[in-house]
């Protein structure tokens, strides 16, 4: 057991491999985050020019607009490759925007939750206040699409050393903060096992153009060139590839016809499993 007590070192060169549905070389699954941003609270910013600054009216209206105009974009995008989504969803939403949250669920998204908002972060908190915010959040996405989130990521993936074992006690089944696979594999929590899946802090939108600042055909030609790796790599070893966008970022026209050119390559290929986090999770534990 590593020095974390949550799981042992296991080179992935080491496991057998587990074919995917339909024999596929690749499982792909896309989670877009449906975000909530707390007015006069520091937030993701394009420019730190004004970030300190309270209202921060122009990084705060830069980040709206991914729920006024950029989800809706995405949304055709998606739809057009026929593509699984799993998304990630802020409870807030479900008040806030309720709109998406009945778009997302006509369209046959799958629902993981994401935290209350990405105002606040899974830090400092104790146990006694970590539990019942889970449970509302989980309640809330329940009540609002009508099914239970079986997933859960957290906001900017952060957790405290409580956050697996309530998770796992609240009947969720798999977790995406822990970024260092290509393959689902199980957690050790208090309250039995809690499945990792893959996903990426490198192919989606935020690593790309803000930190690395990338262009649109940076975008396009990094998503292609992870898939192809991967596909070629699946014909011995199949892999999972995560793709993970934000619609203030992706939802603008530029960066919408990346995605739709990275997606029409990668559905243009056979032996491709198109995934939702809870079918990656039944495949795993089948």
């Amino acid at each position: 057991m590593m020095d974390h007590g949550r799981f042992v070192y296991s080179p992935i060169v080491d496991r057998p491999a587990k074919p995917l549905p339909g024999n596929a070389r690749v499982g792909l699954w896309i989670s877009p985050n449906i975000e909530h941003f707390q007015w006069k609270q520091p937030g993701m910013a394009m420019t730190p020019m004004t970030a300190s600054l309270s209202p921060d009216v122009l990084n705060y209206s830069w980040r709206d607009y991914g729920a006024r105009v950029g989800v809706w974009r995405l949304m055709d995008v998606l739809a057009k490759h026929g593509v699984s989504v799993t998304a990630a969803l802020n409870s807030d939403v479900c008040e806030q925007y309720p709109q998406i949250v009945e778009a997302g669920s006509k369209a046959g998204w799958e629902w993981m939750a994401h935290g209350p908002n990405n105002s606040m972060l899974f830090t400092g908190m104790g146990p006694d206040d970590e539990k019942p915010l889970v449970g509302h959040v989980i309640d809330t996405i329940e009540k609002s699409t009508g099914t239970r989130p079986r997933g859960w990521l957290g906001p900017a993936l952060t957790e405290t050393d409580n956050t697996l074992d309530i998770l796992a006690e609240a009947g969720i089944d798999y977790v995406c903060d822990w970024s260092n696979d290509e393959l689902p594999y199980e957690i050790t929590t208090k309250a039995g096992d809690i499945l990792a899946l893959p996903y990426t802090l490198e192919i989606g939108d935020i690593p790309i153009f803000l930190q690395h600042g990338g262009t649109a055909d940076d975008f396009t030609r990094i998503l292609i060139d992870q898939f192809d790796q991967l596909y070629e790599e699946g014909d011995k070893s199949p892999r999972i590839m995560s793709i993970a966008v934000h619609p203030f970022l992706i939802g603008h026209p530029f960066r919408a016809r990346a995605l739709d050119r990275a997606l029409g390559h990668i559905t243009g290929h056979d032996d491709v499993w198109m995934a939702t986090g809870s079918e990656i999770t039944d495949w795993f534990r089948s």
